[in-house]
């Protein structure tokens, strides 16, 4: 099997158009075309976890930090990157990264490994996207209704929140006049013809729209297809940043924090004042989430807990809600094992190993 069989896959959960504009996930280094060997799983390609595919003989890093994020301009090994970029050309081993699109999805996804670990239910994602569904209105003739619509099914369109299969159909009629040129399924040239059809509607997320399109295409019956495609200003509920959720029954705040850090191995938390006395509604984020600071206060969380909080962030809490800092490493380290059981479920023809490196650069005393 082919390094690009894993990229695809991967990148049918997690697609790289839901990556944040700074971010540079996807196959960073090597060819899509070489056959695995076996994959190494990290959350950073650093030279440490390189070395250690060489001698396992993984000739594919899936991480989640990319290791290039930024243009290089030369490759003379004076830092890490390019030394890890260097040495991986040389050694035929490819490197794959899924970050921030892997961050915004809602399924199978980084937060919702945390909330995973931390038992909560009730999960919806804290701050939704918007901009990144769409919807498609097509003309069908009566009869290839049904036909039209389960084959949108087949490839993704028409999922609404937990429900799937949703569409919406009127009844109208249709009419066109085929010229000389054409090869009509109903009707004659150079008549005008009507005919009976519906007008078909479902929603899709606008990374699908290219195959949503294609389906249609291949599915409907006429020679020439009449639809529409809007993009729509609701948000999507599957897709954004962060994740609230809630713990089966509330917690004492400290009792709450111990828990915490022993289910995210955390060597230590920074956290506000405890505004709070116990804990049920949490609202966290993998990574660096200062930035949705309002959006846990808006969806009344007691607690947000993510990592990189920098010391004048932390006055922001205003005794509204309590910031749990558990580190950006410690946060996200979940990653591993989550690409772990979305490979092993998919590819059992070669070896997938996690790293034995941690990868943390902070050390605590």
């Amino acid at each position: 099997m082919k390094i690009k069989a894993v990229v695809e896959y991967l990148e049918s959960i997690a697609p790289r158009s839901l990556q944040e504009s700074y971010d540079n996930a996807g196959l960073i280094v090597g060819d899509k075309n070489i056959v695995v060997t076996g994959i190494l799983i990290a959350l950073d390609t650093i030279e440490a976890v390189l070395e250690e595919a060489i001698e396992k003989g993984c000739n594919l890093i899936v991480a989640h930090h990319p290791i290039v994020f930024g243009g290089l301009k030369s490759f003379t090994g004076k830092n890490y990157v390019e030394r890890v970029i260097i040495k991986a050309i040389k050694n035929d081993i490819a490197i794959y990264a899924a970050h921030t699109n892997l961050d915004n999805v809602y399924r199978n996804g980084v937060n919702g490994k945390i909330a995973e670990k931390l038992g909560l239910t009730k999960t919806q994602i804290l701050n939704p996207k918007k901009g990144l569904l769409k919807k498609l209105s097509v003309f069908v003739p009566v009869d290839a209704t049904e036909r039209i619509k389960n084959a949108l099914f087949e490839v993704g369109a028409g999922s609404i929140g937990n429900y799937s299969e949703c569409s919406f159909r009127t009844e109208g009629l249709g009419s066109f006049k085929a010229n000389s040129s054409s090869n009509p399924t109903v009707g004659k040239i150079g008549t005008q013809h009507q005919e009976k059809e519906h007008k078909l509607e479902v929603v899709f997320p606008a990374y699908l729209q290219s195959t949503i399109v294609r389906s249609l295409i291949q599915a409907h019956p006429y020679e020439e297809v009449a639809y529409d495609v809007y993009t729509l200003d609701n948000v999507h509920q599957e897709i954004g940043s962060g994740l609230v959720g809630e713990l089966e029954e509330p917690m004492e705040t400290r009792a709450f924090l111990n828990m915490l850090k022993q289910n995210m191995q955390a060597e230590g938390i920074r956290y506000t004042a405890l505004c709070k006395k116990e804990i049920k509604r949490v609202a966290l984020c993998g990574g660096a989430g200062s930035f949705l600071l309002r959006n846990a206060i808006g969806a009344q969380a007691d607690i947000f807990i993510t990592g990189d909080y920098k010391y004048h962030q932390f006055f922001d809490a205003e005794n509204r809600i309590i910031i749990a800092d558990i580190g950006h490493y410690e946060s996200e380290q979940y990653t591993i094992e989550l690409f772990y059981e979305l490979l092993t479920q998919k590819f059992r023809n070669f070896a997938i190993h996690c790293t034995e490196v941690n990868t943390n650069p902070i050390n605590y005393l």
